[in-house]
């Protein structure tokens, strides 16, 4: 695995703080925040001309793909299909300023149980580690 260039882990802190200057405060009034958890951008790779990784929130734990800086926006709310080692995933693209968007897949909606940022790390490692391993012949025929 390639690693991230110092641009690449400028953006995706600017992605997170993106996510917290969007989100924040709407955040704190759901039930399921997690004042023990911040907005971070984990685990990151190369994948295509994105960067595939996960975005832990207070709320949430999501697959994300960023695309280059010079990628135009789609529509807000577009979907599409991503197929990755484990299997196919939906994503949806999500706006978070006038020039930074991303493709987003939510896969946990509530992270109020955990306990850390340390936690939320290792579920974030767990996560990515799940998704780039090949799924087992039984998992793809349900797959879809």
């Amino acid at each position: 695995m390639q690693a991230l260039s110092p641009e690449q882990y400028v953006r995706l802190r600017e992605l997170a703080d993106a996510w917290a200057g969007r989100h924040l405060k709407a955040a704190k009034r759901d039930p399921r925040f997690n004042p023990r958890l911040t907005a971070d951008a984990l685990c990151f790779q190369r994948h295509g001309d994105h960067l595939l990784g996960a975005l832990v929130t207070p709320l949430s734990l999501s697959l994300v793909l960023l695309p280059e800086a010079s990628s135009p926006p789609p529509a807000e709310q577009r979907t599409r299909r991503v197929s990755l080692p484990s299997g196919d995933y939906g994503f949806r693209a999500e706006h978070l300023g006038e020039t930074l968007w991303l493709w987003r897949c939510e896969l946990l909606d509530d992270l109020s149980d955990l306990a850390s940022r340390e936690a939320a790390s290792r579920l974030a490692q767990q996560l990515m580690e799940r998704v780039m391993a090949p799924a087992a012949p039984d998992d793809r025929a349900g797959a879809g």
